[in-house]
């Protein structure tokens, strides 16, 4: 079952709250995730950042939301219960709880205006488009934003990529590699990428700053996908150098009889294809430049307790 969104959970939620009673966001989520028909699986479903549940999110900004609306309001650290309006709306509840049904209360509306005025609303964006029906969380929002973006930015790499000379090409790789902490120093790099060129290899560069073991690299930029043979090949030119390691790395992609050849061999062969090489230049700033920096901020409870 796909978890719902937050604006799904709104009247489950203000319903939940509806005894009256005192309530805390976990007990919330148990009983909305068992009505729902939730699995643990489905609650273990997490954001594409890794760094929190979907579910709890969805169910934080739920309540987030409706506390705005004055329909429900907090009692203490993740502590809730209804108010007097919230009862008045589940005496005749529509069939779900909107952010444009949230509209019809002024402290909602003032909340919003106020987002709009931190966001800018000079800028020439519809009001609408600010509080329209949106089905993500603020949070899911910027992480789709950034997903998406990221995903731009990947294909653009990989065209500039594929535009490069061979050589151009050699020293981005070495670039990474050292970025993620291979290679010891520059210069040692340098004098072992690119060089050797022989026997299918195009380099050999040290698994570590002591050089205690040493890594065969081979760099191409093949058209269209890269198949066992290629693979295969590689494996036995790491034989030929009584070597243990090898990363071989495309712009394009590898067959699936490429992977799997890799799993059954001996020889520790990672096969990195040009979506991954993407992303490793992404995370390392190869060829890349900062624009901007958002840094993404929760409340601190624990901040706030003393004063409760």
């Amino acid at each position: 079952m796909t978890v719902p969104d937050y604006q799904s959970l709104m009247l489950p939620l203000l319903r939940l709250a509806g005894d009256g009673q005192e309530h805390t966001t976990a007990q919330a989520r148990d009983a909305l995730a068992s009505e729902l028909g939730l699995t643990e699986q489905d609650r273990r479903e997490m954001l594409p950042s890794g760094n929190q549940r979907t579910f709890d999110n969805r169910v934080g900004w739920a309540q987030s939301y409706l506390k705005h609306a004055a329909l429900l309001r907090s009692t203490g650290r993740g502590r809730f219960r209804v108010t007097d309006r919230g009862l008045g709306v589940l005496e005749n509840p529509p069939s779900r709880i909107t952010n444009r049904f949230l509209r019809r209360f002024p402290e909602f509306v003032e909340w919003q205006s106020r987002g709009r005025r931190t966001r800018g609303d000079d800028y020439g964006v519809p009001t609408e488009d600010l509080v329209g029906e949106e089905e993500q969380t603020p949070e899911e929002a910027i992480e789709s934003s950034y997903q998406h973006w990221r995903q731009t930015l990947a294909q653009d790499l990989l065209e500039r990529v594929s535009t490069c000379s061979a050589r151009f090409f050699e020293q981005l790789v070495l670039d990474l590699l050292l970025a993620m902490g291979y290679g010891g120093s520059r210069r040692d790099a340098a004098e072992a990428v690119g060089q050797s060129g022989d026997a299918g290899i195009d380099g050999i560069i040290k698994e570590d700053r002591l050089g205690l073991d040493v890594v065969y690299v081979q760099a191409k930029r093949w058209d269209g996908t890269v198949g066992r043979p290629v693979v295969q090949a590689f494996a036995g030119s790491l034989e030929g150098h009584r070597a243990r390691k090898g990363v071989l790395i495309t712009t394009s992609r590898f067959s699936s009889a490429a992977r799997h050849y890799v799993g059954r061999i001996e020889k520790r062969i990672v096969l990195l294809d040009g979506a991954q090489l993407a992303d490793l230049m992404i995370d390392h700033g190869i060829g890349m430049s900062d624009v901007a920096t958002y840094t993404v901020r929760r409340i601190d409870s624990d901040y706030f307790e003393a004063g409760m």
